[in-house]
């Protein structure tokens, strides 16, 4: 959302079981330009009590054990494949992060698209 939208967003991003950054997951957003490397995984218990005007979770765990946010003005669930869970030889696992990334990109252009009318 930051690379595509720029400031026009204030953008906070957590997950449901944070870890490691995946290795992968930064190789696949070099691939286009974007550097996570110096990211971290976040858990959602940061954003609680904070205002959003907008929630997405982008996989049906995320949506089941998301925190409520009941101030937000939109909520947005994205059912995309948890690339992390992808199984097979490491080139069929990049497919699948390459899937995933290549979708998120889309549907951000879609939400901006969506938004600028507001």
């Amino acid at each position: 959302m930051r690379h595509f939208a720029g400031d026009r967003f204030d953008v906070a991003s957590a997950g449901t079981h944070p870890s490691i950054l995946n290795p992968n997951a930064v190789a696949v957003m070099r691939e286009i330009g974007i550097d996570i490397a110096h990211h971290q995984s976040k858990g959602m218990e940061l954003l609680v009590g904070q205002h959003f005007d907008y929630v997405i979770t982008v996989c049906d765990r995320a949506k089941e054990s998301c925190p409520l946010f009941p101030e937000a003005l939109s909520l947005h669930h994205w059912p995309l494949d948890d690339p992390a869970s992808a199984q097979g030889s490491p080139e069929e696992r990049t497919v699948v992060f390459r899937r995933v990334r290549d979708d998120i990109a889309a549907r951000i252009g879609r939400f901006i698209d969506g938004t600028r009318s507001l």
